[in-house]
């Protein structure tokens, strides 16, 4: 960021052009000083001035690490089955795999290239080793527990079970043998009484012959006869239901005749028409009693109406004699 402030922003966007790089982004981003485009002008910027310098990265030097030497434990040279199956490879999974950091020096990389084409390139030479036979013993003799695998014994695995399954296969075997003499006997004797038994039929059937004919023509003759009884069958039906239907009509008959001789045989209808002939006697006497007493009123009142008009009458009559005269 110091280097794009020193600089007015045309001129190391021009520089930065010069070298070939590509502008992708306004000027205005390189006036705060920081951020991924400042950055990235600076990334440039830095590799042409190493470059301009003739800047060389060296090959790095790694510090040489003291191997240390085993330690053999008694207790873990004991590998169960299961374990083995697990693990078929102990102590893989502990090992180690340093990874080589990229040198950044291509000239070194290339160098290095051209050292091993040019040893590549040596004739082949037969390889001695310069290793000590008592050393080397020594050192089998040193790893040798623990390369010993002691499998424990376990009732379920099938290698237990082998030799049992040996001998099983061998009785079934034997007694494979002795029962296949009596099965192929019992095929035998089988097979003949099915032929026996399939002749017998034959020979039925040939002598039973015209029965079956017979038998056949019975069939035919009970179905025609099903037939007819069928057909039968169903005018017996129609006639049965035009039978209830007249015998319904027929209690109904019966019932109206009962009803009516009940109430010709009963004295109790005669009795309420009595008794209804006395009140109506009895309502006209009512009547009538009420219709004199009606008239006799009515007749008072005539009398009297005509008392009055007499009177009338009379006193004017007396009141203008000359009127009446004319």
């Amino acid at each position: 960021s110091m280097m794009i402030r020193t600089l007015p922003f045309p001129v190391s966007l021009l520089k930065f052009k010069q070298y070939g790089h590509s502008v992708d982004f306004p000027p205005s981003k390189l006036k705060q000083g920081c951020g991924e485009h400042c950055l990235y002008v600076l990334d440039r910027l830095t590799d042409e001035a190493l470059k301009s310098t003739h800047f060389r990265w060296e090959r790095p030097d790694y510090p040489e690490e003291e191997m240390e030497e085993e330690t053999v434990v008694e207790d873990d040279a004991e590998l169960t089955l299961n374990k083995v199956e697990e693990s078929p490879f102990p102590g893989a999974g502990e090992e180690e795999f340093e990874e080589e950091e990229q040198i950044l020096d291509l000239e070194g990389l290339k160098r290095l290239n051209l050292s091993k084409n040019q040893e590549s390139s040596k004739p082949e030479e037969i390889l001695e080793s310069k290793t000590d036979a008592a050393d080397w013993r020594l050192e089998v003799e040193r790893v040798l527990p623990q390369l010993k695998v002691t499998i424990r014994t376990d009732n379920k695995d099938w290698r237990v079970h082998v030799e049992q399954m040996h001998s099983h296969k061998d009785g079934i075997e034997t007694s494979l043998i002795e029962t296949k003499t009596y099965l192929d006997k019992l095929h035998e004797e089988i097979t003949r009484t099915l032929e026996k038994i399939s002749s017998r039929e034959k020979y039925i059937n040939n002598q039973l012959e015209h029965l079956l004919g017979e038998f056949r023509g019975t069939q035919d003759n009970l179905a025609e006869t099903k037939e007819r009884y069928r057909q039968a069958s169903g005018g017996v039906t129609e006639r049965s239901r035009q039978l209830a239907d007249v015998t319904e009509e027929l209690e109904k008959v019966k019932q109206e005749m009962e009803d009516r001789g009940s109430s010709m045989t009963d004295g109790a209808p005669l009795v309420k028409i009595k008794q209804a002939n006395q009140q109506l006697k009895k309502e006209t006497t009512q009547m009538d009693i009420r219709i004199g007493v009606v008239e006799h009123i009515l007749l008072q009142a005539k009398l009297k109406d005509k008392a009055t008009q007499n009177k009338q009458v009379h006193t004017a009559a007396t009141e203008d004699p000359m009127d009446l005269k004319f």
